[in-house]
Protein backbone atom coordinates (compact mmCIF):
# COMPACT_ATOMS: atom_id res chain seq x y z
CA UNK A 1 0.00 0.00 0.00
CA UNK A 2 1.18 3.55 -0.56
CA UNK A 3 0.69 6.45 2.02
CA UNK A 4 1.61 9.70 1.04
CA UNK A 5 1.82 12.35 4.01
CA UNK A 6 2.65 16.16 3.91
CA UNK A 7 5.40 17.08 6.64
CA UNK A 8 4.39 20.73 6.50
CA UNK A 9 3.76 22.08 10.02
CA UNK A 10 4.09 19.20 11.28
CA UNK A 11 6.56 18.40 14.49
CA UNK A 12 9.21 16.32 13.77
CA UNK A 13 8.79 13.14 16.56
CA UNK A 14 5.27 12.90 15.51
CA UNK A 15 5.67 12.89 12.30
CA UNK A 16 8.41 9.63 12.61
CA UNK A 17 6.12 8.09 14.73
CA UNK A 18 3.28 8.11 12.56
CA UNK A 19 5.60 7.10 9.32
CA UNK A 20 7.50 4.31 11.37
CA UNK A 21 3.97 2.72 12.26
CA UNK A 22 3.00 2.90 8.68
CA UNK A 23 6.46 1.49 7.43
CA UNK A 24 5.96 -1.49 10.19
CA UNK A 25 2.07 -2.41 9.14
CA UNK A 26 1.09 -1.45 12.50
CA UNK A 27 -2.31 -0.82 11.17
CA UNK A 28 -2.85 -3.53 8.90
CA UNK A 29 -5.12 -6.13 9.95
CA UNK A 30 -2.79 -8.94 9.15
CA UNK A 31 0.11 -7.36 11.01
CA UNK A 32 3.37 -9.40 12.29
CA UNK A 33 6.22 -7.89 13.35
CA UNK A 34 8.35 -11.01 12.05
CA UNK A 35 7.16 -9.98 8.25
CA UNK A 36 8.14 -6.84 5.85
CA UNK A 37 4.47 -5.12 5.35
CA UNK A 38 5.86 -3.69 2.01
CA UNK A 39 4.01 -0.41 2.69
CA UNK A 40 5.74 2.40 0.55
CA UNK A 41 5.54 5.56 2.68
CA UNK A 42 5.96 8.97 1.02
CA UNK A 43 6.72 12.31 3.33
CA UNK A 44 7.12 15.81 0.74
CA UNK A 45 7.62 19.75 2.34
CA UNK A 46 10.55 18.35 4.74
CA UNK A 47 11.90 21.16 4.73
CA UNK A 48 8.35 23.16 6.65
CA UNK A 49 8.81 20.95 9.30
CA UNK A 50 8.90 21.98 13.30
CA UNK A 51 10.25 21.14 16.35
CA UNK A 52 8.89 22.56 19.70
CA UNK A 53 11.01 24.29 22.46
CA UNK A 54 14.43 24.91 21.87
CA UNK A 55 15.55 21.47 20.07
CA UNK A 56 16.89 23.79 16.98
CA UNK A 57 19.62 24.81 19.22
CA UNK A 58 20.13 22.33 21.74
CA UNK A 59 20.08 19.18 20.29
CA UNK A 60 22.90 17.79 18.43
CA UNK A 61 23.48 14.69 16.04
CA UNK A 62 27.10 13.29 16.37
CA UNK A 63 29.89 10.85 14.50
CA UNK A 64 32.81 10.03 14.84
CA UNK A 65 35.46 9.32 11.68
CA UNK A 66 37.13 6.54 14.06
CA UNK A 67 40.36 8.56 14.49
CA UNK A 68 41.66 10.90 16.99
CA UNK A 69 39.53 13.94 17.10
CA UNK A 70 37.37 12.66 14.46
CA UNK A 71 34.17 13.73 16.70
CA UNK A 72 31.89 15.63 13.92
CA UNK A 73 28.74 17.59 15.90
CA UNK A 74 25.61 19.21 14.07
CA UNK A 75 22.85 21.09 15.78
CA UNK A 76 19.37 19.99 14.21
CA UNK A 77 18.33 23.35 13.32
CA UNK A 78 22.11 23.47 10.97
CA UNK A 79 21.34 19.82 9.56
CA UNK A 80 17.55 21.50 8.81
CA UNK A 81 19.09 24.08 6.59
CA UNK A 82 21.27 21.46 5.22
CA UNK A 83 19.17 18.96 4.21
CA UNK A 84 15.58 18.20 6.21
CA UNK A 85 15.53 15.00 4.54
CA UNK A 86 18.21 13.86 6.96
CA UNK A 87 16.54 14.90 10.31
CA UNK A 88 13.20 13.10 9.19
CA UNK A 89 15.51 9.86 7.86
CA UNK A 90 17.40 9.60 11.64
CA UNK A 91 14.04 10.52 13.67
CA UNK A 92 12.32 7.36 11.53
CA UNK A 93 15.34 5.17 11.94
CA UNK A 94 15.74 5.14 15.87
CA UNK A 95 11.29 4.67 15.60
CA UNK A 96 11.69 1.43 13.70
CA UNK A 97 12.79 -2.29 15.29
CA UNK A 98 16.95 -2.86 15.18
CA UNK A 99 16.43 -5.92 13.45
CA UNK A 100 17.32 -7.25 9.87
CA UNK A 101 13.99 -5.70 8.37
CA UNK A 102 15.18 -2.49 9.73
CA UNK A 103 17.15 -1.39 6.60
CA UNK A 104 14.20 -3.06 4.27
CA UNK A 105 11.84 -1.02 5.41
CA UNK A 106 14.00 2.38 5.31
CA UNK A 107 13.81 1.34 1.57
CA UNK A 108 10.15 1.86 1.59
CA UNK A 109 10.50 5.22 2.54
CA UNK A 110 11.00 8.56 0.32
CA UNK A 111 11.20 12.06 1.35
CA UNK A 112 10.49 15.00 -0.60
CA UNK A 113 12.31 18.82 0.32
CA UNK A 114 9.26 20.64 -1.15
CA UNK A 115 6.28 19.73 -3.68
CA UNK A 116 5.30 22.71 -5.81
Amino acid sequence: MDYTIDAEDKIVGRLATEVADLLQGKKDPSFDPARESHNRVTVYNTNRMRTTGRKGEQKMYRHHSGYPGGLKEETLERLQKRDSRLVLRHAVNGMLPKNRLRPRMMKNLTLIKEQS
